[in-house]
């Protein structure tokens, strides 16, 4: 099968609708998956259908992780316009998250006032990679792209339906334009 390949400015590569809607792929949405909450709650994604998604994996101990305040705003100035952050803590990455989900989320509050919904400590990679990250990294199941997580504060932007639609780069900050753009897309 011929994927129609493109390129967006963070060099992350899209695959065409043609590939996108090939009914021979079993697309799953992220609604169709129930995660435990840093406080240790049930937590079904479909809560979100109908708001857009940006899922990101965290780490406290990361140069990276200044990007909690930029995510917090982001947060607070749309999160009454259907949209929502998804923060995954994982300790992937040269052993940057090592706290318990008590610690994470205590650093979250204390240091950048993270009100954003925050889940337990996962893996993003590896055999213990946890089924949410399977499906944003695996193309047979997210329908878009084969993807690694590359390193803490990776973003994925998710639709209204629960679909995967950009991989952004961790180093892309969470108010940069193309992602601001998306949000405000109808």
């Amino acid at each position: 099968m011929a994927f129609g390949l493109s390129f967006c400015s963070t060099g992350q590569r899209n695959v065409s609708n043609q590939t996108k809607n090939d009914p021979g792929m079993n697309k799953q949405s992220i609604h169709e998956f129930t995660v435990q909450t840093i406080d240790g709650d049930s937590l079904n994604l479909s809560v979100y259908k109908g708001k857009k998604i940006l899922v990101v994996n965290t780490a406290s101990k990361c140069g990276l992780t200044p990007q909690y305040k930029e995510l917090e705003a982001l947060y607070r100035e749309f999160k009454d316009s259907n949209f929502v952050i998804v923060g995954f803590p994982a300790n992937n990455f040269m052993a940057q998250e090592p706290g318990s989900d008590d610690e994470i989320a205590a650093f979250c509050s204390k240091n950048y006032g993270v009100s954003f919904p925050m889940m337990s400590k996962i893996s993003v990679k590896g055999k213990d990679m946890h089924p949410v990250y399977e499906f944003l990294t695996s193309l047979s199941k997210n329908g878009l792209e084969d993807n690694e997580v590359k390193w803490n504060f990776q973003k994925y932007l998710i639709d209204e339906n629960g679909f995967l639609v950009r991989v952004i780069s961790p180093t892309t900050p969470p108010n940069d334009p193309e992602i601001i753009s998306w949000i405000k897309s109808k």
